[in-house]
Protein backbone atom coordinates (compact mmCIF):
# COMPACT_ATOMS: atom_id res chain seq x y z
CA UNK A 1 0.00 0.00 0.00
CA UNK A 2 1.41 3.26 -0.96
CA UNK A 3 1.73 5.96 2.01
CA UNK A 4 -0.83 8.25 1.82
CA UNK A 5 0.87 11.85 1.85
CA UNK A 6 -1.45 14.50 2.27
CA UNK A 7 0.81 17.53 2.48
CA UNK A 8 4.67 18.09 1.31
CA UNK A 9 6.30 20.95 0.19
CA UNK A 10 9.51 22.85 1.03
CA UNK A 11 7.83 25.84 1.83
CA UNK A 12 6.90 27.73 5.32
CA UNK A 13 4.40 25.41 6.80
CA UNK A 14 2.09 28.31 6.93
CA UNK A 15 0.50 30.46 4.28
CA UNK A 16 -0.75 34.03 4.46
CA UNK A 17 -4.60 33.64 3.14
CA UNK A 18 -5.09 35.59 -0.19
CA UNK A 19 -7.28 38.97 -0.09
CA UNK A 20 -10.55 37.84 -0.89
CA UNK A 21 -10.14 33.89 -0.13
CA UNK A 22 -13.10 31.94 1.44
CA UNK A 23 -13.75 32.70 5.13
CA UNK A 24 -13.46 29.66 7.00
CA UNK A 25 -14.85 30.78 10.61
CA UNK A 26 -18.71 32.71 10.68
CA UNK A 27 -18.55 36.46 11.26
CA UNK A 28 -19.54 35.85 15.24
CA UNK A 29 -15.94 34.63 15.33
CA UNK A 30 -13.98 38.01 14.48
CA UNK A 31 -11.82 39.17 16.61
CA UNK A 32 -13.21 42.09 19.32
CA UNK A 33 -12.13 45.69 18.41
CA UNK A 34 -11.27 48.05 21.50
CA UNK A 35 -10.53 51.13 21.25
CA UNK A 36 -8.20 53.39 23.73
CA UNK A 37 -7.40 57.27 23.59
CA UNK A 38 -5.07 59.30 25.81
CA UNK A 39 -4.19 62.76 25.99
CA UNK A 40 -1.53 62.12 27.97
CA UNK A 41 1.98 62.45 26.35
CA UNK A 42 4.67 59.59 26.90
CA UNK A 43 7.59 60.18 28.91
CA UNK A 44 11.13 60.14 27.85
CA UNK A 45 13.59 57.54 29.85
CA UNK A 46 14.54 60.67 32.05
CA UNK A 47 11.23 61.02 33.41
CA UNK A 48 10.02 58.21 34.26
CA UNK A 49 10.16 57.54 38.06
CA UNK A 50 13.18 55.17 39.39
CA UNK A 51 10.36 52.77 41.02
CA UNK A 52 13.31 50.31 41.49
CA UNK A 53 16.73 52.30 42.52
CA UNK A 54 18.72 49.21 41.61
CA UNK A 55 17.24 48.75 38.26
CA UNK A 56 20.26 49.60 35.64
CA UNK A 57 19.11 52.63 33.74
CA UNK A 58 19.28 50.96 30.07
CA UNK A 59 16.19 48.98 31.36
CA UNK A 60 13.96 52.47 32.02
CA UNK A 61 12.81 53.15 28.99
CA UNK A 62 8.95 53.98 27.55
CA UNK A 63 7.70 51.06 27.76
CA UNK A 64 6.85 51.82 23.42
CA UNK A 65 11.12 51.75 23.67
CA UNK A 66 11.19 48.27 25.17
CA UNK A 67 9.03 46.94 22.27
CA UNK A 68 11.24 49.01 19.31
CA UNK A 69 13.53 47.18 17.06
CA UNK A 70 14.70 50.42 15.81
CA UNK A 71 17.74 50.05 13.19
CA UNK A 72 18.03 46.29 14.74
CA UNK A 73 18.53 43.68 12.00
CA UNK A 74 17.22 40.31 11.64
CA UNK A 75 16.77 37.20 9.66
CA UNK A 76 14.13 35.30 9.31
CA UNK A 77 14.29 31.58 7.72
CA UNK A 78 10.93 31.02 5.76
CA UNK A 79 10.51 34.45 5.32
CA UNK A 80 9.27 34.33 1.78
CA UNK A 81 5.66 33.67 2.78
CA UNK A 82 3.25 32.58 5.57
CA UNK A 83 4.17 32.94 9.25
CA UNK A 84 7.63 33.85 7.93
CA UNK A 85 6.26 37.12 6.05
CA UNK A 86 3.63 37.98 8.32
CA UNK A 87 6.06 38.09 11.22
CA UNK A 88 8.68 40.14 8.63
CA UNK A 89 6.09 42.68 8.36
CA UNK A 90 5.27 43.23 12.15
CA UNK A 91 9.51 43.18 12.27
CA UNK A 92 9.66 46.12 9.71
CA UNK A 93 6.37 47.99 11.45
CA UNK A 94 8.62 48.11 14.89
CA UNK A 95 11.41 49.91 12.81
CA UNK A 96 13.63 46.37 12.38
CA UNK A 97 15.81 45.93 9.16
CA UNK A 98 14.89 42.28 7.49
CA UNK A 99 16.89 39.55 5.89
CA UNK A 100 14.30 37.01 4.43
CA UNK A 101 15.80 33.99 3.27
CA UNK A 102 14.11 30.59 1.30
CA UNK A 103 13.89 28.22 -1.07
CA UNK A 104 11.87 30.77 -3.34
CA UNK A 105 14.10 32.00 -6.95
CA UNK A 106 11.77 34.69 -6.58
CA UNK A 107 8.82 35.66 -4.37
CA UNK A 108 7.71 38.51 -6.07
CA UNK A 109 6.75 36.45 -8.92
CA UNK A 110 5.27 33.34 -6.62
CA UNK A 111 1.19 34.07 -6.62
CA UNK A 112 0.87 32.49 -3.26
CA UNK A 113 3.36 35.43 -1.63
CA UNK A 114 2.30 39.08 -0.74
CA UNK A 115 6.69 39.18 -0.36
CA UNK A 116 6.18 42.32 -3.07
CA UNK A 117 3.43 43.35 -1.65
CA UNK A 118 5.38 43.94 2.55
CA UNK A 119 8.41 45.11 0.39
CA UNK A 120 6.56 47.96 -1.47
CA UNK A 121 4.80 49.11 1.96
CA UNK A 122 8.47 50.07 3.64
CA UNK A 123 11.57 51.75 2.52
CA UNK A 124 13.35 49.61 -0.60
CA UNK A 125 16.57 48.79 1.89
CA UNK A 126 14.48 47.55 5.11
CA UNK A 127 13.45 43.95 3.46
CA UNK A 128 15.69 42.17 1.47
CA UNK A 129 15.22 38.73 0.03
CA UNK A 130 18.09 35.77 -0.34
CA UNK A 131 17.75 32.07 -1.54
CA UNK A 132 19.41 29.76 0.29
CA UNK A 133 18.26 25.99 1.38
CA UNK A 134 18.43 26.03 4.91
CA UNK A 135 20.10 22.10 4.84
CA UNK A 136 22.90 23.70 2.53
CA UNK A 137 25.19 24.25 5.77
CA UNK A 138 27.81 25.81 4.14
CA UNK A 139 25.70 28.07 1.66
CA UNK A 140 24.15 29.24 5.20
CA UNK A 141 26.99 29.95 7.23
CA UNK A 142 28.36 32.23 4.05
CA UNK A 143 25.32 33.87 3.23
CA UNK A 144 24.41 34.60 7.26
CA UNK A 145 28.63 35.79 7.43
CA UNK A 146 28.15 37.98 4.43
CA UNK A 147 24.66 39.61 6.03
CA UNK A 148 26.63 40.28 8.73
CA UNK A 149 29.52 41.85 8.00
CA UNK A 150 27.69 44.13 5.20
CA UNK A 151 25.01 44.99 8.18
CA UNK A 152 27.90 45.15 10.83
CA UNK A 153 25.40 43.42 12.90
CA UNK A 154 23.00 41.11 13.57
CA UNK A 155 20.43 41.41 16.46
CA UNK A 156 18.22 38.55 15.82
CA UNK A 157 16.80 35.65 14.28
CA UNK A 158 13.16 34.07 13.78
CA UNK A 159 13.59 30.35 12.41
CA UNK A 160 10.47 29.73 10.50
CA UNK A 161 11.47 27.56 7.75
CA UNK A 162 10.00 23.99 8.02
CA UNK A 163 7.60 21.59 6.43
CA UNK A 164 4.36 19.03 6.95
CA UNK A 165 3.38 16.27 5.95
CA UNK A 166 0.37 14.02 7.18
CA UNK A 167 1.23 10.52 6.80
CA UNK A 168 0.93 7.18 9.38
CA UNK A 169 3.56 6.12 11.43
CA UNK A 170 3.33 2.57 9.46
CA UNK A 171 3.24 4.10 6.50
CA UNK A 172 6.14 6.68 6.54
CA UNK A 173 9.37 5.85 4.61
CA UNK A 174 13.06 6.79 6.15
CA UNK A 175 13.73 9.12 2.98
CA UNK A 176 10.34 11.05 4.43
CA UNK A 177 11.23 11.13 8.50
CA UNK A 178 15.20 12.29 7.49
CA UNK A 179 13.85 15.12 5.41
CA UNK A 180 11.33 16.20 7.74
CA UNK A 181 13.94 16.53 10.35
CA UNK A 182 16.27 17.34 8.61
CA UNK A 183 14.48 20.48 7.57
CA UNK A 184 13.02 20.78 11.10
CA UNK A 185 15.39 20.13 13.32
CA UNK A 186 18.79 20.54 11.69
CA UNK A 187 18.07 23.46 9.25
CA UNK A 188 16.80 25.17 12.29
CA UNK A 189 19.72 24.05 14.26
CA UNK A 190 22.25 24.95 11.46
CA UNK A 191 20.50 28.49 11.05
CA UNK A 192 20.34 29.25 14.76
CA UNK A 193 24.31 28.33 15.02
CA UNK A 194 25.16 30.37 12.10
CA UNK A 195 23.67 33.54 13.32
CA UNK A 196 24.99 33.17 17.18
CA UNK A 197 28.42 32.62 15.61
CA UNK A 198 27.93 36.19 14.52
CA UNK A 199 26.61 37.47 17.39
CA UNK A 200 29.18 36.02 19.98
CA UNK A 201 32.10 37.17 16.93
CA UNK A 202 30.56 40.66 17.59
CA UNK A 203 30.03 40.47 21.48
CA UNK A 204 26.54 42.17 21.61
CA UNK A 205 24.58 39.64 22.25
CA UNK A 206 21.12 39.31 20.21
CA UNK A 207 17.67 36.88 20.56
CA UNK A 208 16.88 33.82 18.34
CA UNK A 209 13.10 32.72 17.97
CA UNK A 210 12.72 29.26 16.88
CA UNK A 211 9.22 28.68 15.74
CA UNK A 212 7.78 25.30 17.72
CA UNK A 213 4.30 24.23 17.49
CA UNK A 214 1.63 22.81 20.00
CA UNK A 215 2.59 19.32 18.38
CA UNK A 216 5.83 20.10 19.88
CA UNK A 217 3.76 19.25 23.23
CA UNK A 218 0.75 17.29 22.03
CA UNK A 219 -0.43 14.40 19.94
CA UNK A 220 -2.97 16.38 18.22
CA UNK A 221 -6.11 14.29 18.29
CA UNK A 222 -6.82 13.28 14.52
CA UNK A 223 -3.98 14.27 12.73
CA UNK A 224 -1.55 11.74 11.90
CA UNK A 225 1.41 13.49 11.79
CA UNK A 226 4.60 11.60 13.66
CA UNK A 227 7.55 13.00 12.15
CA UNK A 228 6.23 16.72 12.24
CA UNK A 229 5.39 16.20 15.93
CA UNK A 230 8.63 15.18 16.48
CA UNK A 231 10.00 17.47 15.47
CA UNK A 232 9.02 20.71 16.91
CA UNK A 233 9.31 19.08 20.01
CA UNK A 234 12.70 18.16 19.33
CA UNK A 235 12.65 22.20 18.37
CA UNK A 236 11.21 22.81 21.73
CA UNK A 237 14.32 21.17 23.34
CA UNK A 238 16.84 22.22 21.45
CA UNK A 239 16.11 26.09 22.02
CA UNK A 240 16.58 25.02 25.55
CA UNK A 241 19.99 23.77 25.27
CA UNK A 242 21.23 26.43 22.45
CA UNK A 243 19.93 29.14 25.71
CA UNK A 244 21.80 26.99 28.27
CA UNK A 245 24.73 27.12 26.01
CA UNK A 246 24.66 30.89 24.59
CA UNK A 247 23.28 32.67 27.85
CA UNK A 248 26.86 33.82 28.76
CA UNK A 249 27.17 35.40 25.58
CA UNK A 250 24.23 37.69 25.81
CA UNK A 251 22.02 35.71 23.54
CA UNK A 252 18.83 34.84 24.45
CA UNK A 253 16.66 31.63 22.77
CA UNK A 254 13.22 31.07 22.88
CA UNK A 255 10.17 28.88 20.88
CA UNK A 256 7.09 30.60 19.89
CA UNK A 257 4.65 28.26 19.42
CA UNK A 258 1.60 28.65 17.40
CA UNK A 259 -1.69 26.21 17.36
CA UNK A 260 -4.11 25.78 14.79
CA UNK A 261 -4.04 29.07 12.09
CA UNK A 262 -6.17 29.91 9.44
CA UNK A 263 -4.36 29.51 6.32
CA UNK A 264 -4.34 28.37 2.48
CA UNK A 265 -3.16 25.07 3.53
CA UNK A 266 -5.65 24.80 6.19
CA UNK A 267 -8.12 25.41 3.64
CA UNK A 268 -6.96 22.79 1.43
CA UNK A 269 -6.92 20.40 4.75
CA UNK A 270 -10.58 20.99 5.51
CA UNK A 271 -11.35 20.40 1.82
CA UNK A 272 -10.04 16.87 2.57
CA UNK A 273 -11.34 16.38 5.85
CA UNK A 274 -14.58 18.40 6.52
CA UNK A 275 -14.96 17.29 9.39
CA UNK A 276 -11.96 19.07 10.86
CA UNK A 277 -13.94 22.06 10.49
CA UNK A 278 -15.55 21.96 13.38
CA UNK A 279 -13.42 19.78 15.52
CA UNK A 280 -10.51 22.03 15.19
CA UNK A 281 -11.93 24.90 16.43
CA UNK A 282 -13.79 22.77 19.29
CA UNK A 283 -10.69 21.30 20.93
CA UNK A 284 -9.51 24.68 21.85
CA UNK A 285 -11.31 26.93 24.81
CA UNK A 286 -12.04 30.02 22.48
CA UNK A 287 -13.51 28.20 19.83
CA UNK A 288 -11.64 29.28 16.63
CA UNK A 289 -8.59 28.97 15.02
CA UNK A 290 -6.39 32.03 14.94
CA UNK A 291 -5.20 33.80 12.28
CA UNK A 292 -1.01 34.63 11.38
CA UNK A 293 -1.31 38.18 12.63
CA UNK A 294 -2.05 37.00 16.07
CA UNK A 295 1.67 35.92 16.83
CA UNK A 296 3.18 39.10 15.51
CA UNK A 297 3.15 40.78 18.56
CA UNK A 298 4.41 37.85 20.19
CA UNK A 299 7.27 37.80 18.15
CA UNK A 300 8.18 41.54 18.63
CA UNK A 301 8.12 40.60 22.09
CA UNK A 302 10.74 38.16 22.12
CA UNK A 303 13.42 39.54 20.08
CA UNK A 304 12.91 43.01 21.41
CA UNK A 305 14.06 44.22 24.89
CA UNK A 306 10.58 44.24 26.37
CA UNK A 307 11.71 40.09 26.42
CA UNK A 308 15.42 40.22 28.13
CA UNK A 309 15.37 38.19 31.01
CA UNK A 310 13.35 35.55 29.06
CA UNK A 311 15.14 33.17 27.56
CA UNK A 312 14.77 28.85 27.36
CA UNK A 313 11.17 29.38 27.35
CA UNK A 314 8.38 28.38 25.17
CA UNK A 315 6.17 30.68 24.34
CA UNK A 316 2.71 28.88 23.46
CA UNK A 317 0.08 30.16 21.79
CA UNK A 318 -2.60 27.79 20.99
CA UNK A 319 -6.27 29.42 22.66
CA UNK A 320 -6.01 27.02 24.92
CA UNK A 321 -5.96 24.04 23.56
CA UNK A 322 -2.98 22.24 25.59
CA UNK A 323 -4.30 23.28 28.40
CA UNK A 324 -7.64 21.13 29.15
Amino acid sequence: MAPRTITKSLRPILAIPRTGGTSLLPLTTSLPRRAFHSSRPALSSSQIPPINPDTPQALRKPLSDLFSLQSRVVLISGGARGVGLTQASALLQAGAKVHALDLLPDPSLDPKSDFSVVKSTYPSSSLTYHRVDVRDQDKLNQLVARIAEEEGRLDGLIAAAGIQQETPALEYTREDSDKMLGVNVTGVFMTAQAVAREMVKRKKGGSIVLIGSMSGTVANRGLICPAYNASKAGVIQLARNLAAEWGEHGIRVNTLSPGYIVTAMTAGLFDAFPERRKSWPDANMLGRLSYPEEYQGAAVFLLSDASSFMTGADLRIDGGHCAW
